[in-house]
Protein backbone atom coordinates (compact mmCIF):
# COMPACT_ATOMS: atom_id res chain seq x y z
CA UNK A 1 0.00 0.00 0.00
CA UNK A 2 1.29 3.41 -0.79
CA UNK A 3 2.24 5.22 2.28
CA UNK A 4 0.66 9.08 3.11
CA UNK A 5 3.22 11.28 4.12
CA UNK A 6 2.69 14.22 6.89
CA UNK A 7 5.21 17.21 6.48
CA UNK A 8 7.23 18.76 9.24
CA UNK A 9 9.96 21.50 9.55
CA UNK A 10 12.74 19.15 8.70
CA UNK A 11 11.26 16.44 6.17
CA UNK A 12 8.28 14.37 5.93
CA UNK A 13 6.93 10.91 8.08
CA UNK A 14 5.44 8.22 5.90
CA UNK A 15 2.71 5.99 7.43
CA UNK A 16 0.54 3.41 6.30
CA UNK A 17 -3.26 3.42 7.51
CA UNK A 18 -6.13 0.61 7.37
CA UNK A 19 -9.43 0.18 8.68
CA UNK A 20 -12.14 2.15 10.30
CA UNK A 21 -12.65 3.02 14.17
CA UNK A 22 -11.26 4.14 17.46
CA UNK A 23 -7.76 5.07 16.06
CA UNK A 24 -4.61 3.18 16.87
CA UNK A 25 -0.86 4.54 15.99
CA UNK A 26 2.27 2.10 15.94
CA UNK A 27 5.44 3.00 15.66
CA UNK A 28 8.70 0.67 15.60
CA UNK A 29 11.90 0.58 17.26
CA UNK A 30 15.75 1.35 15.54
CA UNK A 31 16.23 0.10 12.48
CA UNK A 32 12.78 -1.26 11.47
CA UNK A 33 9.69 0.19 9.51
CA UNK A 34 6.12 0.27 9.45
CA UNK A 35 6.17 -3.33 8.27
CA UNK A 36 7.67 -4.77 11.60
CA UNK A 37 3.56 -4.88 12.22
CA UNK A 38 2.45 -6.35 9.57
CA UNK A 39 0.96 -9.13 11.41
CA UNK A 40 -0.56 -7.24 13.70
CA UNK A 41 -2.31 -4.83 11.64
CA UNK A 42 -4.97 -6.96 10.48
CA UNK A 43 -6.20 -8.40 13.88
CA UNK A 44 -6.64 -4.86 15.08
CA UNK A 45 -8.62 -3.71 11.80
CA UNK A 46 -10.40 -6.88 12.42
CA UNK A 47 -12.03 -6.48 16.00
CA UNK A 48 -12.57 -2.64 14.52
CA UNK A 49 -9.85 -0.20 15.07
CA UNK A 50 -8.10 2.26 12.28
CA UNK A 51 -5.05 1.30 12.30
CA UNK A 52 -2.09 4.08 11.20
CA UNK A 53 1.75 2.63 11.25
CA UNK A 54 4.82 4.77 11.03
CA UNK A 55 7.86 5.56 9.49
CA UNK A 56 10.01 6.81 12.27
CA UNK A 57 11.55 9.61 10.90
CA UNK A 58 14.65 8.73 9.16
CA UNK A 59 13.26 4.96 8.55
CA UNK A 60 11.06 3.26 5.77
CA UNK A 61 9.60 6.08 3.66
CA UNK A 62 9.97 8.86 5.90
CA UNK A 63 13.27 11.60 5.22
CA UNK A 64 16.48 11.65 6.76
CA UNK A 65 18.55 14.36 7.60
CA UNK A 66 16.78 14.99 10.55
CA UNK A 67 18.93 17.66 12.96
CA UNK A 68 17.63 15.59 15.84
CA UNK A 69 16.19 11.70 16.42
CA UNK A 70 15.41 12.09 19.91
CA UNK A 71 12.48 10.25 21.90
CA UNK A 72 10.45 13.68 22.01
CA UNK A 73 10.57 14.47 18.64
CA UNK A 74 9.54 11.09 17.27
CA UNK A 75 6.84 11.58 19.91
CA UNK A 76 5.88 14.94 18.06
CA UNK A 77 5.79 12.79 14.66
CA UNK A 78 3.44 10.26 15.56
CA UNK A 79 1.20 13.44 16.70
CA UNK A 80 1.57 14.95 13.71
CA UNK A 81 0.14 11.71 12.20
CA UNK A 82 -2.84 11.87 14.79
CA UNK A 83 -3.76 15.42 13.56
CA UNK A 84 -3.14 14.48 9.67
CA UNK A 85 -5.74 11.86 9.99
CA UNK A 86 -7.90 14.15 12.16
CA UNK A 87 -9.44 11.17 13.89
CA UNK A 88 -8.02 11.37 17.48
CA UNK A 89 -7.42 10.97 20.40
CA UNK A 90 -5.54 7.70 19.50
CA UNK A 91 -3.93 4.96 21.49
CA UNK A 92 -0.28 4.96 21.21
CA UNK A 93 2.23 2.07 20.61
CA UNK A 94 6.18 1.64 20.51
CA UNK A 95 8.02 -0.61 20.21
CA UNK A 96 11.99 -0.76 21.35
CA UNK A 97 13.40 3.05 21.36
CA UNK A 98 9.75 4.02 20.13
CA UNK A 99 8.42 3.33 23.47
CA UNK A 100 10.07 6.50 24.70
CA UNK A 101 8.75 8.54 22.22
CA UNK A 102 4.82 7.63 23.54
CA UNK A 103 5.53 9.21 26.89
CA UNK A 104 6.31 12.64 25.12
CA UNK A 105 3.82 12.44 22.99
CA UNK A 106 1.19 11.41 25.95
CA UNK A 107 2.35 14.40 28.06
CA UNK A 108 2.78 17.04 25.29
CA UNK A 109 -0.83 16.93 23.91
CA UNK A 110 -2.76 15.07 26.24
CA UNK A 111 -6.04 15.74 24.23
CA UNK A 112 -4.73 13.76 21.43
CA UNK A 113 -3.86 10.86 23.64
CA UNK A 114 -6.33 8.23 25.43
CA UNK A 115 -3.31 5.67 26.15
CA UNK A 116 -0.03 4.66 25.55
CA UNK A 117 1.44 1.07 25.05
CA UNK A 118 5.37 0.30 25.36
CA UNK A 119 6.65 -2.85 23.94
CA UNK A 120 9.91 -3.82 25.17
CA UNK A 121 10.64 -0.56 26.62
CA UNK A 122 14.19 0.29 28.07
CA UNK A 123 14.27 1.47 31.71
CA UNK A 124 17.80 1.93 32.20
CA UNK A 125 21.03 2.60 29.94
CA UNK A 126 22.79 -1.15 29.49
CA UNK A 127 26.52 -1.31 30.58
CA UNK A 128 28.27 -3.28 28.46
CA UNK A 129 32.02 -4.00 28.63
CA UNK A 130 34.39 -3.05 25.99
CA UNK A 131 34.19 -6.01 23.87
CA UNK A 132 30.36 -5.70 23.73
CA UNK A 133 30.43 -1.95 22.94
CA UNK A 134 32.71 -2.30 19.77
CA UNK A 135 29.95 -5.21 18.75
CA UNK A 136 27.69 -2.88 18.68
CA UNK A 137 29.18 0.22 17.06
CA UNK A 138 29.64 -2.22 14.54
CA UNK A 139 25.81 -3.17 14.11
CA UNK A 140 24.89 0.14 14.70
CA UNK A 141 27.22 1.23 11.62
CA UNK A 142 26.63 -2.20 9.05
CA UNK A 143 23.74 -3.06 7.61
CA UNK A 144 24.39 -6.30 7.45
CA UNK A 145 25.48 -6.81 10.55
CA UNK A 146 21.93 -4.95 12.34
CA UNK A 147 20.06 -7.65 10.25
CA UNK A 148 22.25 -10.49 11.89
CA UNK A 149 21.65 -9.01 15.27
CA UNK A 150 17.91 -8.55 14.32
CA UNK A 151 17.44 -12.04 14.24
CA UNK A 152 19.26 -12.68 17.32
CA UNK A 153 15.92 -11.12 18.92
CA UNK A 154 13.82 -13.62 17.41
CA UNK A 155 14.76 -16.25 19.75
CA UNK A 156 11.64 -18.66 19.80
CA UNK A 157 9.55 -18.44 16.83
CA UNK A 158 10.17 -16.11 13.95
CA UNK A 159 7.11 -14.98 11.36
CA UNK A 160 7.33 -17.47 7.90
CA UNK A 161 8.24 -13.86 6.54
CA UNK A 162 10.87 -13.44 8.52
CA UNK A 163 13.48 -13.66 5.93
CA UNK A 164 11.79 -11.21 2.92
CA UNK A 165 10.98 -8.91 5.86
CA UNK A 166 14.48 -8.63 6.90
CA UNK A 167 16.03 -8.52 3.29
CA UNK A 168 14.24 -5.34 2.98
CA UNK A 169 14.96 -3.86 6.03
CA UNK A 170 18.71 -4.39 5.22
CA UNK A 171 18.28 -3.30 1.97
CA UNK A 172 16.41 0.01 3.18
CA UNK A 173 19.05 0.69 5.71
CA UNK A 174 21.73 0.70 2.82
CA UNK A 175 19.92 3.90 1.44
CA UNK A 176 21.87 7.11 2.19
CA UNK A 177 21.24 8.35 5.90
CA UNK A 178 19.35 5.39 7.27
CA UNK A 179 22.09 4.11 9.23
CA UNK A 180 22.73 7.59 10.80
CA UNK A 181 18.85 8.08 11.94
CA UNK A 182 19.34 4.44 13.40
CA UNK A 183 21.66 5.68 15.57
CA UNK A 184 19.76 8.86 16.52
CA UNK A 185 17.02 7.29 17.69
CA UNK A 186 18.96 5.56 20.28
CA UNK A 187 21.57 8.19 21.29
CA UNK A 188 21.30 9.19 24.71
CA UNK A 189 18.55 12.43 25.13
CA UNK A 190 17.41 14.41 27.75
CA UNK A 191 15.38 14.49 29.54
CA UNK A 192 14.82 10.91 29.59
CA UNK A 193 11.42 9.37 29.02
CA UNK A 194 11.41 8.49 32.32
CA UNK A 195 11.50 11.40 33.94
CA UNK A 196 8.54 12.28 32.17
CA UNK A 197 6.78 8.87 33.22
CA UNK A 198 5.17 10.01 36.79
CA UNK A 199 3.26 13.02 34.44
CA UNK A 200 1.14 10.47 32.20
CA UNK A 201 -2.01 10.61 33.20
CA UNK A 202 -3.78 8.31 30.36
CA UNK A 203 -3.50 4.79 31.13
CA UNK A 204 -0.67 2.46 30.30
CA UNK A 205 0.27 -0.59 29.33
CA UNK A 206 3.85 -2.39 29.41
CA UNK A 207 4.37 -5.47 27.24
CA UNK A 208 7.36 -7.50 27.42
CA UNK A 209 8.58 -10.50 25.67
CA UNK A 210 9.34 -13.16 28.37
CA UNK A 211 12.40 -14.35 26.16
CA UNK A 212 13.11 -10.61 25.21
CA UNK A 213 17.38 -10.99 24.74
CA UNK A 214 17.66 -7.62 25.34
CA UNK A 215 17.46 -7.53 29.13
CA UNK A 216 18.86 -9.82 31.76
CA UNK A 217 15.63 -10.29 33.17
CA UNK A 218 12.25 -9.36 30.83
CA UNK A 219 10.19 -9.36 33.83
CA UNK A 220 11.91 -7.14 36.08
CA UNK A 221 12.17 -4.35 33.43
CA UNK A 222 8.28 -4.65 32.43
CA UNK A 223 7.79 -4.13 36.66
CA UNK A 224 10.28 -1.41 36.62
CA UNK A 225 8.70 0.58 33.57
CA UNK A 226 5.33 -0.39 35.28
CA UNK A 227 6.67 1.86 39.12
CA UNK A 228 7.44 4.82 37.15
CA UNK A 229 3.41 5.45 36.04
CA UNK A 230 0.59 6.49 37.63
CA UNK A 231 -1.74 4.12 36.09
CA UNK A 232 -0.50 0.92 34.26
CA UNK A 233 0.00 -2.24 33.71
CA UNK A 234 2.77 -4.84 32.85
CA UNK A 235 1.79 -7.74 30.82
CA UNK A 236 4.84 -10.89 29.63
CA UNK A 237 3.72 -12.54 26.69
CA UNK A 238 5.52 -15.70 26.77
CA UNK A 239 7.92 -17.71 24.34
CA UNK A 240 8.13 -14.15 22.96
CA UNK A 241 11.28 -11.98 22.03
CA UNK A 242 12.28 -8.13 21.40
CA UNK A 243 9.03 -8.32 18.82
CA UNK A 244 6.07 -9.55 20.65
CA UNK A 245 3.69 -8.25 17.96
CA UNK A 246 5.85 -9.79 15.41
CA UNK A 247 6.51 -13.50 16.72
CA UNK A 248 3.28 -13.42 18.43
CA UNK A 249 1.30 -11.08 16.71
CA UNK A 250 -2.22 -12.97 18.25
CA UNK A 251 -1.13 -13.48 21.96
CA UNK A 252 0.10 -9.48 22.08
CA UNK A 253 -3.48 -8.28 19.61
CA UNK A 254 -5.34 -10.15 22.78
CA UNK A 255 -3.60 -7.68 25.22
CA UNK A 256 -3.95 -4.79 23.14
CA UNK A 257 -7.28 -4.96 22.24
CA UNK A 258 -8.22 -5.47 25.94
CA UNK A 259 -6.40 -2.14 26.28
CA UNK A 260 -8.43 -0.82 24.02
CA UNK A 261 -11.91 -1.46 25.69
CA UNK A 262 -10.07 0.32 28.76
CA UNK A 263 -8.73 2.88 27.20
CA UNK A 264 -12.69 3.40 25.46
CA UNK A 265 -13.82 3.18 28.57
CA UNK A 266 -11.77 5.80 30.69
Amino acid sequence: MTASQVRRDNGHIAYEVHGEGPLVVLAHGMGENRASFRHLVPLLVAAGHRVASVDVRGHGESSTGWPTYAPAEVGADLLAVVRDLDAGPAVLVGNSSAAAAVVFAATDAPELVTGIVQIGAFVGQSKLNPLLRAAMWSVLHSPRLFGMFHKTLFPVHRPADDEAYRRAMVANLREPGRMAAMRGVVAPAEPHWTARAPQVRQPVLVLMGTRDPDFPDPGAEARAARRLFRTAEARMIEESGHYPHADQPQRTAEELLGFLAVCADA
